[in-house]
C-alpha cells in the first residue's frame, strides 16, 4: 500500500480514535466479582499501608499474585481510591502493550503492518471490554508482548540492556499471572529459534543468564507470600494448615489448575478458546483465521525465511490453554497482540483481487451483523438512559461507515479497516456509555455502596450485609467497613444503630423484632452472567432480587 501523507493523516486520526474507545468505560462502575475484589484488595493495600500482605475482608488470601494490586495501589495513592483511578492502571498497561505491538511489528515488517496491527488490537471486541471491566489481562497483555520484543532485540542486535529489560518484564508478568506467563513469552523466541533451526542462537548462553534474572526479578513475589504464609504454617488457607504460599505460586495456581489437581478446580471444554476468539477478536476474527491458514501455507514452503514469533507465541498458548480444566474467556486476550501482527501482515500483503472481493464481502457482513445486534439489544433491552449523545454520535458514524464505502479513492485495505473500526467505536459507545451505565443499576452492591456513602452517615454506624451474593462491590464503593452475617436471624447484632443491606424477604428473620427504616430498595442481578431473560424487559423483573438498605434502630428504640 502507498504510505502518502494523507493516507498517514488518516491512519492517525483512526489510531487516535482507537485509543479513545479504550478509556470510554473508565466512568462505569466496577464490575463484579474480579474487577471489584482486585480493587478492594487494592484499597485495602492502600488503606492498610501494607504491600507485603493480601487480604480478602479481614482474611489472608491466596489465588492470585501481587503485581496487578500494586499497580491500581500506585494509582490509588496518586488519584485517590476510586473507579477511574484503577481502570487507568489496566489502561496504562494495555496502551503499553500497543506501543510494543507497534515496535515489534515494526521491526518484523514495516511501519505500515505496525499502525495496522495496532488499530486492530485496540478495536479487538476483547481487549475493549477488558479496559471497562479490568482483571489481570491488561497487565498480562502489555508485559508479555513487552518482554517478546526485549528477547527479540536482544539477539538479533546483541544488547545486555535489551536482555534486562526483557527480563524485568518477564518477572512482572509471572508476579501478574504466575509463571505460564514464560510459556507465552518463550514459545514465542525459541519457537521462532527451533523453525528456522537457529540452533546456536537456541543454546546461547544469554537464554541461562535470562532464566535467572527473571528469577530474580520475581523474588519480591516470593518474599512476600514467604512472609505471609510459609512463615505462619498455623493460618488456615483452603481449610488446612500448613499451606505454602510459595509452593502455590510456583506449582498449585498454574500445574494444579492445568492438571485439575489445585485447591481451585474446573472444567475444560478443547472448543471453548476457539468459539471465544471468534466473538473477542470481532471485527477482525474471520480474518485472523484465514491469516492464520495462509500464514501456516505460506511458512511451511519457506521455513527459514519466515518470522514465527507471533504464531507459535499465540498457538502454543491458545493450545495450553484449550488443553486446561480452567477455562475462562478474558484469558485469551494475552495473545492478541500476536493475533493483530498476523492478521495485519495478511491483510496488507493480498494482492488478489479475489481475495479482496471476499474480504470486503465478509467485513461488510460482519460489520452488518455488530449493528443489527446493537439494535436488537436496544430493542429488546430498552434502558432507561436516554443520551441524546450517543445517539447523535452513533447516527453520524454509521453516515460515516456509507462515506468510507464510498470513497473509491482509498486502498481496498483502508476501506475493509476503517469500517471495521467505526463499527468497534459504535458498538463500544453503546455498550459503555448507554448499556453498562443501565445494566449496573442492577449491581445493587455497588449502588448501595456508592448510596451509603453520598449520604454521609455518621462513620460510627456500622454496615452488615447478608445474602449469597459476592458483594464485592459494595465492600470497595463503601466508605466505611462491612461485615457479613448469615441470613438465618442467627447472628448477634449490635446492640447499636446500625445499617443492614439484605434480601428483602429475609430482613424479617434476621432482625428478630428490631426496628428498621427503610433507606433505600435496589433490584440485584448477575451482570457479568447476562441471560436472555433479563436482557427482555419483558420479563426481566422476573430475574431479579429485591435488597433492602435499612437503618436499625439501637435495641430498646423505636
Amino acid at each position: 500500500m502507498p504510505q502518502t501523507t494523507a493516507l498517514n493523516k488518516w491512519l492517525y486520526l483512526f489510531l487516535g480514535l482507537a485509543v479513545a474507545i479504550n478509556f470510554s468505560g473508565l466512568f462505569v462502575p466496577l464490575m463484579n466479582p474480579d474487577a471489584t475484589l482486585y480493587a478492594t484488595i487494592a484499597k485495602t493495600m492502600v488503606l492498610r499501608n501494607d504491600y507485603v500482605n493480601i487480604y480478602v475482608r479481614g482474611t489472608d488470601w491466596l489465588d492470585k499474585p501481587h503485581f496487578p494490586f500494586w499497580a491500581a495501589a500506585f494509582f490509588f495513592k496518586i488519584f485517590g481510591i476510586n473507579t477511574w483511578a484503577y481502570k487507568l492502571s489496566g489502561i496504562v498497561f494495555m496502551l503499553m502493550g500497543a506501543l510494543y505491538t507497534w515496535l515489534f511489528a515494526k521491526s518484523l515488517y514495516n511501519k505500515q503492518v505496525a499502525i495496522w496491527s495496532v488499530l486492530i488490537l485496540l478495536t479487538a471486541q476483547h481487549i475493549v471490554l477488558s479496559d471497562n471491566d479490568v482483571r489481570a489481562e491488561p497487565y498480562l497483555t502489555g508485559l508479555i508482548i513487552a518482554a517478546t520484543y526485549h528477547f527479540y532485540r536482544s539477539y538479533t542486535k546483541p544488547s545486555f540492556w535489551h536482555l534486562l529489560i526483557a527480563c524485568l518484564f518477564a518477572g512482572c508478568a509471572v508476579m501478574t499471572k504466575g509463571i505460564f506467563a514464560l510459556i507465552t513469552i518463550g514459545g514465542a523466541i525459541a519457537g521462532h529459534l527451533i523453525i528456522t533451526k537457529q540452533w546456536k542462537q537456541l543454546f546461547n548462553l544469554r537464554w541461562l543468564l535470562a532464566a535467572v534474572l527473571v528469577f530474580v526479578f520475581m523474588l519480591p513475589e516470593v518474599y512476600c507470600l514467604y512472609q505471609q504464609f510459609d512463615a505462619h504454617p498455623e493460618k488456615i488457607v483452603f481449610g488446612q494448615q500448613g499451606v505454602s504460599g510459595i509452593k502455590f505460586f510456583f506449582w498449585d495456581s498454574q500445574f494444579g489448575r492445568f492438571f485439575n489437581t489445585g485447591p481451585i478446580k474446573g472444567s475444560g471444554d478443547p472448543s471453548f478458546f476457539v468459539h471465544t476468539t471468534l466473538w473477542a477478536f470481532l471485527p477482525w476474527s474471520l480474518l485472523l483465521f484465514a491469516a492464520i491458514f495462509q500464514f501456516i501455507k505460506k511458512g511451511s514452503k519457506n521455513a527459514r525465511s519466515t518470522e514465527w514469533f507471533n504464531l507459535c507465541g499465540a498457538m502454543l498458548t491458545f493450545l495450553m490453554f484449550s488443553a486446561s480444566k480452567f477455562q475462562l474467556p478474558h484469558y485469551i486476550n494475552i495473545v492478541f497482540p500476536y493475533f493483530a501482527i498476523i492478521t495485519a501482515q495478511y491483510v496488507c500483503g493480498i494482492q488478489s483481487a479475489k481475495s479482496k472481493k471476499a474480504i470486503n464481502i465478509t467485513q461488510w457482513i460482519v460489520v452488518a451483523l455488530l449493528l443489527i445486534v446493537l439494535v436488537a439489544l436496544q430493542y429488546f433491552y430498552q434502558p432507561s438512559i436516554n443520551n441524546a449523545l450517543v445517539v447523535t454520535l452513533v447516527l453520524t458514524l454509521m453516515l460515516t461507515l456509507l462515506l468510507v464505502y464510498v470513497n473509491k479513492g482509498a486502498e481496498w485495505q483502508e476501506r475493509v479497516g476503517y469500517r471495521g473500526i467505526i463499527a468497534c467505536i459504535i458498538v463500544n459507545l453503546y455498550l459503555n456509555w448507554v448499556f453498562y451505565p443501565d445494566v449496573l443499576k442492577y449491581q445493587a452492591g455497588s449502588e448501595a455502596g456508592m448510596y451509603v456513602s453520598e449520604q454521609k452517615l455518621p462513620a460510627n454506624i456500622p454496615l452488615l450485609q447478608s445474602g449469597d451474593d459476592v458483594n464485592f462491590a459494595m465492600e470497595f464503593y463503601l466508605d466505611r467497613p462491612m461485615n457479613t452475617i448469615p441470613a438465618d436471624g442467627s447472628a448477634k447484632l449490635p446492640t447499636d444503630s446500625f445499617m443492614l443491606y439484605a434480601p428483602a424477604d429475609a430482613l424479617t428473620g434476621i432482625l428478630n423484632g428490631r426496628k428498621a427504616k427503610t433507606l433505600k430498595i435496589f433490584e440485584r442481578y448477575a451482570i457479568t452472567r447476562l441471560k436472555p431473560a433479563f436482557l427482555n424487559k419483558a420479563t426481566r423483573s422476573n430475574q431479579t432480587t429485591r435488597m433492602q438498605l435499612v437503618l436499625v434502630a439501637a435495641e430498646g428504640k423505636n
